[in-house]
């Protein structure tokens, strides 16, 4: 297939024929976006060469899968030297309080993004905020509440809390949690103190954390829309980010495959992929859509709550989520060695006649404009949490 060429990953730049086509797309972009595998090493390092390549141009924010409230955390160790070890610390006072950022290659990601792009990068958190959230959200509207009924509300809920976090730590289950475990009628007694004398923080952090309980608690049972409600703050967080810059500012998404695509994805959502392609025509720009994957390998699993992830074999062909990746692999560039990265370059598919290339293509071409295929992917693991080795074991 002629749309295929390779490139190879330096440090930390990007090699090979397919890094000058990477670099001219990315070039032509105010908005890049990686869809991605989660709990790899590989993509986070394929991540920072673009932050490499963007930062030549500038690079304002790196939009991630995480809560906007773990990142403002994030963003204020993000280039001390005790970064690593100030995580770890917080991960083991607040297991599971943040997705993906708690991993310890996407961690060094994030910093090694801030060196290449200078002093005004940062993170920009867009999601909802882990199940595991609620007690630092909870530290935090305790210093902020004003008055006597929010802090004695936040209070009884800090004590519920702590109760359910235990329960959670000792059976593994995130399903102990507060966010699971606590009653509508209590949570509406709590804003309705929090309304009366908390102030706009505390009152702020608790709508977050109710946002966060409808998301998760609609996904568990399977009543409602958290495919689409989540969808929906993901693009109201974005909109309020991208508001605070100015109107020129490059940004580097990196979120799931799923949610970076343009269209309808496979949730049956217009998700963020969507919506930034729009914002940038509108505004007389353009967005890249990157699709991220690799041959084989494993990943990193969730494993329960505070634990350290199980690896879990890596199979995109088996899976039967990707039914065009075993043709793309055959057309693989006959120069190709077994250490390199493959692209495929989808925007010269689009002028094929429909009837002429498989569905899944079509499907594919509409939703992504690359796809970068890594040799190998292998599992990333979490900061602050033991395990490391028995998980590599397994």
């Amino acid at each position: 297939m002629q749309a295929e060429t390779v490139f190879q990953l330096g440090s930390p730049g990007l090699q090979g024929p397919g890094a000058a086509i990477l670099g001219a797309a990315m070039d032509g972009a105010q908005y890049v976006l990686v869809g991605e595998a989660h709990f790899s090493q590989e993509i986070p390092r394929f991540t920072v060469s673009l932050c490499h390549q963007m930062a030549r141009k500038g690079l304002r924010a790196m939009a991630v899968e995480t809560g906007p409230e773990a990142v403002r955390l994030l963003n204020n160790d993000l280039r001390r030297s005790d970064r690593t070890s100030r995580l770890s610390a917080f991960m083991r006072a607040h297991p599971d309080a943040m997705a993906f950022q708690n991993n310890i290659a996407e961690s060094a990601m994030s910093a090694d993004c801030a060196r290449e792009a200078g002093d005004a990068f940062q993170l920009w958190g867009l999601d909802q905020e882990f199940f595991g959230a609620s007690g630092f959200m909870l530290e935090e509207m305790a210093a902020a509440a004003q008055g006597p009924a929010a802090k004695e509300a936040i209070a009884r809920l800090r004590e519920l809390d702590r109760r359910s976090t235990a329960g959670a730590v000792s059976s593994g289950s995130p399903g102990k949690l507060l966010i699971y475990t606590i009653g509508d009628a209590q949570m509406s007694a709590a804003r309705t103190a929090i309304v009366k004398d908390g102030g706009s923080r505390a009152l702020q952090l608790f709508d977050e954390l109710a946002e966060t309980r409808a998301i998760f608690l609609a996904s568990s049972s399977g009543i409602g829309d958290p495919n689409g409600r989540r969808a929906r703050l993901i693009k109201r967080t974005m909109s309020s980010y991208l508001w605070g810059v100015p109107a020129n500012s490059r940004v580097l998404v990196k979120f799931g495959d799923v949610h970076v695509a343009k269209g309808f994805n496979s949730l049956r959502q217009r998700d963020l992929g969507n919506f930034v392609t729009e914002y940038a025509e509108g505004r007389g720009a353009s967005s890249l859509h990157i699709l991220v994957m690799g041959k084989e390998g494993s990943l990193g699993a969730y494993n329960g709550f505070g634990r350290q992830v199980k690896v879990e074999p890596y199979t995109p062909i088996a899976d039967g989520d990707y039914p065009w990746f075993a043709s793309a692999l055959a057309g693989r560039p006959r120069q190709a060695a077994s250490s390199d990265w493959i692209l495929l370059d989808l925007r010269q598919l689009r002028d094929i006649p429909a009837q002429e290339i498989p569905a899944a293509w079509r499907q594919l071409v509409l939703r992504y404009d690359l796809v970068a295929i890594a040799p190998k992917l292998t599992p990333a693991f979490l900061a602050g949490v033991e395990g490391v080795a028995s998980a590599v074991a397994q």
